[in-house]
């Protein structure tokens, strides 16, 4: 018997306007279903295919569809055998799940392009059915890359070990307006377990930190999952993710009256040094900015080190050698910054009155063996607390997170 089969595919809702390719007999002249075979002895008939019922998301023909949304495709009395979604040549990752009923992308789709679904399945009775659709995502005004920093002068290294005064930082490389949906879209995960706040330090740059400082050992986990997401003004994020770790708790304390640094690790003392702070004063600069040479008052966090750092007092603005503040560049040894107006912990063996009066321009001078153990052990976050000094440390100036008070640190 040759029987003619008529596969018909139904579709729901977001499969309307699919295009069907399969395969029948030629029609019999009455434009029956079914053609007998007049050879057949038992005059039987073959089962027809139970109607294919399929269903993609983003539906047939849609445009401004957001790349963070997944595609589905799903299949009702047939089976899946593959599915393709791609554009320009260039598939994205996806899989059938288990009972070939469903199948998931699991990669990202591209802004401002047009991909086609081609789904291959089997109808009821296993005859090859495939079909396709196309849709297109939303063309942004403009994308904001993501990258994350462990402070202005370095960016955070994936999987790398950090002091407890490190936050988290998440710089965007284009304006963000809409801040509420850009902290919507970053997700922070610790081990164990702590609440924290966002704090906009630019319309670019955003810091996350706990109440406290981190405890030792702590596991960071950031996602951003922004891609997708509007942030104002035509502007669209993208997705990023990173992890680090919180290494031992070490904090220094510079005590600006008994010209002492003391380091613990883990609360515990293991070394005092004798020091020598900022002098004090004013002075206006060539350009009329007023500087001031006190060390900074309150929590500062380790930015990096510099085994040779030229220093000169034309770095702040001072040029005329009549000024009191005024030194020449002088290459300056083992030196760890804690300030992005130059604050630095460093070897200084011209200094005679370490451990007896502040003459520095702002720095933390130490002994040749004070600064060069400081160097050697302490890692970027870690935290120097300036105890006992005038001038606060500004929010912005290097990493001042922690000398805001976290009832009034940001959302």
């Amino acid at each position: 018997m040759v029987q003619r089969r008529t596969v018909i595919l139904r579709t729901l809702g977001a499969a309307a306007g699919l295009a069907t390719a399969g395969c029948s007999t030629p029609s019999q002249a009455n434009g029956g279903v079914r053609a007998v075979d007049n050879a057949s002895a038992g005059g039987s008939e073959s089962p027809s295919a139970t109607p294919i019922r399929l269903t993609v998301s983003p539906a047939a023909g849609a445009a401004g569809v957001s790349p963070g949304k997944p595609v589905v495709v799903s299949v009702e009395d047939g089976k899946l055998l593959s599915v393709t979604v791609a554009a320009g040549g260039k598939a994205i990752a996806g899989a059938v799940r288990p009972g070939g009923v469903t199948w998931r992308s699991t990669g990202p789709l591209a802004y401002g392009k047009t991909y086609t679904v081609t789904a291959s399945m089997l109808d009821s009775t296993g005859a090859p059915v495939k079909k396709t659709s196309t849709f297109t995502t939303l063309k942004p005004h403009a994308v904001a890359a993501i990258t994350f920093q462990a402070n202005a002068l370095a960016v955070l290294e994936t999987g790398g070990t950090y002091g407890v005064g490190q936050p988290v930082i998440v710089a965007f490389r284009k304006t963000v307006t809409d801040k509420a949906a850009a902290e919507k879209a970053i997700v922070i995960e610790t081990t164990p377990a702590v609440k924290g706040k966002f704090f906009w330090v630019t319309s670019k740059i955003v810091h996350w930190r706990p109440a406290r400082y981190w405890a030792k050992g702590t596991s960071i986990k950031v996602s951003v999952n922004a891609l997708g997401v509007h942030l104002g003004n035509g502007v669209y994020g993208a997705n990023a993710k990173t992890h680090f770790t919180i290494g031992r708790a070490l904090v220094a304390v510079c005590d600006n009256n008994t010209h002492r640094t003391k380091v613990f690790v883990d609360g515990r003392m293991v070394r005092d040094m004798a020091c020598s702070t900022g002098m004090g004063g004013y002075t206006t600069t060539a350009n009329g900015a007023k500087v001031h040479f006190w060390t900074n008052n309150g929590p500062h966090v380790v930015l990096n080190k510099e085994r040779t750092h030229s220093m000169s007092s034309a770095s702040y603005g001072v040029t005329d050698k009549k000024n009191r503040y005024y030194y020449a560049p002088e290459d300056v040894h083992m030196c760890t910054r804690i300030s992005y107006s130059g604050e630095f912990l460093h070897a200084a063996p011209w200094n005679r009155s370490l451990g007896k009066a502040n003459l520095s321009h702002g720095c933390i001078n130490l002994s040749d063996a004070d600064a060069k153990w400081v160097f050697d052990n302490l890692i970027v976050g870690d935290i120097v607390e300036v105890r006992n000094s005038p001038k606060s440390l500004s929010v912005t100036n290097g990493l001042g997170d922690w000398n805001v008070p976290y009832d009034r640190y940001g959302s």
